[in-house]
């Protein structure tokens, strides 16, 4: 493989996560208004209908990742890596500008779920080229002993971009009266992803090509016909399989388990506070990034497999008892009203036609210190410090597990695939382990909490994916770890 300089190395981390973590802000600006989204672009005659239908949409995004994945991974194989992902930043780009214009049902009714709906299309076919691009971009930069350490930098973008998108969400929500936001505040996160597109693309069109890329071209080594070689080649096939049911599926549930489904959790479960269950989720994160580097420099040492597996493993022992624990905090019914301090509040705010509406709030204090706001039948409740702290270090040892699974991933992945289709065959499995099986998760667990009524019956569905992709990557993963690509 030719080497790469230390200097040039960096310059190549920094550009490739940046334009990766722009990409990841802008898709996971919808999860994190999900609740305001579904109140906006739904019918509101049945709230939880509408609330699924959001997260259904959401999923669409994930679900046609692997579509992407097969189109921008054929022209990342044939005309290069660096031209790949500077058009999928744009396609992305512009779809997240594109939401923040769209009128609400109110206005144009059922036009604005089906705008939304493909935009979100379009989003996810960006996503399904981008974050191959930019993983195999790395790594074949990097040198074989440092490829776990250097494209874990990669895997940070994921979680910082979702970190990022829940920032500018809270600075706008700070910044103007909870009704301005839910009014029109709500679109401006959607529309400054627009000025950090055009900043990230102005940093990746000044990037030269893959090394690898250039000498495979020059020799007259690319593929003719990537899809063709990735999945009709019988051996081939098989490592795609395996890259799939032995790490890619396990590793896209314990990443949503983490952060979104937590996220949910807190808001649609637990009916934390809006800006009190951000916060605990972005604190989670911060505190949890860094391990992305840690396990991706500890797999260079030990191997990919022994990382990724314990993750999967760990995760599906301990959600249980963490989401039960998380479960309690948020239960009224365990708490003691202070009866003496219950109160009603009333005021007046814009609705979506500009009409002033009458709201009236019912204010109950607990003795733990946390207060239950109900305004027109919508509870919020907000913690105490210490359960605060509490929550946020349940939510982080969630994202430890998600740093174990997903920080050495890419150079599993890369280190399976030859050069000449490795784009393609890397990008299938990954985005359909995290774009089906993990996408899925926010809506088939909410769908499982719904029908059955008991609030942790979504868990079954990320524990039992955990599970057997931890027996089926037991079985057939081999740990080509620091391996000549």
């Amino acid at each position: 493989m030719q080497q790469t300089g230390t200097k040039t190395i960096w310059q190549v981390i920094m550009a490739s996560s940046a334009g990766t973590l722009i990409e990841w802000y802008d898709f996971y600006i919808f999860g994190s208004l999900s609740a305001i989204i579904s109140e906006k672009f739904f019918p509101p005659s049945n709230p939880e209908l509408a609330y699924i239908a959001t997260l259904a949409t959401f999923a669409v995004g994930f679900i046609v990742r692997p579509f992407g994945a097969i189109v921008f991974g054929r022209l990342g194989d044939l005309v290069g890596r660096k031209y790949t992902f500077l058009l999928t930043l744009l396609i992305m780009g512009g779809s997240t500008f594109a939401i923040g214009l769209i009128p609400s049902y109110h206005t144009i009714g059922v036009l604005a779920p089906m705008l939304v709906l493909i935009l979100r299309l379009l989003q996810g076919l960006a996503l399904g080229g981008e974050y191959g691009g930019a993983a195999t971009y790395v790594a074949e930069h990097s040198p074989n002993h440092r490829r776990g350490y250097y494209t874990s930098f990669i895997q940070t973008t994921a979680t910082l971009g979702l970190f990022v998108s829940l920032a500018v969400i809270l600075i706008t929500r700070s910044v103007m009266s909870p009704a301005d936001f839910n009014n029109y505040g709500w679109r401006i996160p959607f529309l400054l992803s627009v000025l950090l597109v055009i900043m990230s693309y102005y940093i990746r069109i000044r990037l030269q090509e893959s090394p690898l890329f250039i000498q495979m071209k020059k020799e007259g080594k690319t593929s003719a016909n990537p899809i063709k070689e990735s999945f009709g080649n019988k051996e081939n096939l098989k490592l795609v399989l395996i890259a799939l049911f032995g790490a890619a599926m396990g590793q896209g549930v314990v990443w949503y388990t983490g952060q979104f489904y937590a996220l949910s959790f807190l808001q649609k479960t637990m009916n934390i506070e809006f800006v009190q269950s951000n916060i605990i989720i972005a604190l989670a994160l911060l505190l949890g990034t860094p391990l992305f580097i840690y396990f991706g420099s500890l797999s260079d040492r030990i191997g990919r497999k022994k990382i990724m597996l314990a993750g999967m493993l760990i995760a599906a022992l301990a959600y249980y008892p963490i989401y039960k624990a998380m479960d309690t905090i948020g239960d009224v019914k365990q708490k003691t009203e202070l009866t003496e301090l219950y109160k009603i509040e009333s005021n007046q705010s814009k609705n979506d036609a500009g009409q002033f509406v009458q709201q009236t709030t019912k204010v109950h204090t607990y003795s733990d210190g946390s207060v239950l706001r109900i305004s027109d039948g919508k509870p919020e409740l907000t913690v105490d410090n210490t359960r605060m702290a509490i929550l946020v270090f349940l939510i982080f040892v969630q994202v430890v597990f998600v740093t174990m699974v997903y920080a050495p991933i890419a150079a599993f992945l890369v280190e399976m695939f030859p050069t000449r289709i490795r784009y393609t065959s890397m990008s299938l499995p990954y985005h359909i382990g995290n774009g089906v099986f993990g996408g899925l998760l926010p809506t088939i667990s909410t769908i499982l909490v719904t029908k059955t009524g008991n609030h942790l019956a979504g868990l079954i569905y990320p524990i039992a994916v955990a599970v057997i992709c931890f027996l089926i990557g037991l079985v057939y993963i081999k740990d080509n770890k620091n391996m000549e690509i």
